[in-house]
């Protein structure tokens, strides 16, 4: 699987802001708001999270 552009991008935008990751990646829906839970819990959870989302799509 080759890497573009905007998937690093979007991974360094996960490691700084979980949340903009995500978004970017699926949008607004039932991950994001897993994300933004996870993020408040922890703010590691939500970054693999977020990392689980970019690579999986």
């Amino acid at each position: 699987m080759a890497f573009t552009f905007s998937d690093v991008f979007k991974i360094i935008l996960a490691i700084i802001l979980p949340p903009l990751g995500v978004f970017l990646e699926t949008g607004c829906n039932s991950d994001l708001c897993i994300n933004i839970i996870l993020t408040c819990l922890g703010y590691l959870p939500g970054i693999v999270h977020a990392l689980y989302i970019i690579f999986r799509y």
